[in-house]
């Protein structure tokens, strides 16, 4: 049998204990707010991955394919592209298909703002195209219809 004294003892040790695990012990991550620069922000899923703070609409850039040979079909998934800010740092680069034989452009959530989009037409190679994104909205650029329509007008 334990005298009241030990047991006194023991439980007052363990209170210290507690007490110190409470106040000093590991220490636990939470999550940043707007003021941590650190933060990483929400993440969503797929390649919408920016802070849901900022307001943001979405990209889709119809650029020039390219061939893929599915074994039994040839596929025409749309070429990378790169997003710059308009002080020229690049932002994102956009593999543009989800899967080799991927047909459909890929849709990019940024931030809105205005952007430099360098993508590859079909009739001229590389080109810069100046692309507003405002909130909420889908932009949505083809080169190779632009430069069109730009001919186009410029002949009339």
């Amino acid at each position: 049998m334990k005298s009241p004294q030990c047991s006194s003892l023991l439980k007052g040790a363990l209170l210290i204990v507690l007490l110190a695990l409470c106040l000093g012990g590991s220490t636990v991550a939470q999550p940043g707010g707007k003021d941590d620069p650190l933060s990483p922000g929400p993440i969503r899923p797929g390649n919408l991955d920016y802070r849901t703070e900022l307001p943001q609409g979405y990209l889709k850039v119809y650029s020039a394919t390219d061939e893929f040979n599915g074994g039994d079909a040839w596929y025409f998934p749309h070429s990378s592209y790169a997003i710059y800010t308009i002080d020229g740092k690049l932002f994102k680069k956009v593999r543009n298909q989800r899967f080799p034989a991927d047909e459909i452009p890929e849709v990019v959530a940024l931030p809105v703002g205005t952007y430099a989009v360098v993508a590859r037409s079909e009739r001229d190679g590389y080109g810069r195209v100046l692309v507003v994104i405002k909130e909420g909205q889908q932009t949505i650029v083809d080169l190779d219809l632009w430069e069109k329509k730009t001919r186009h007008l410029a002949h009339n």
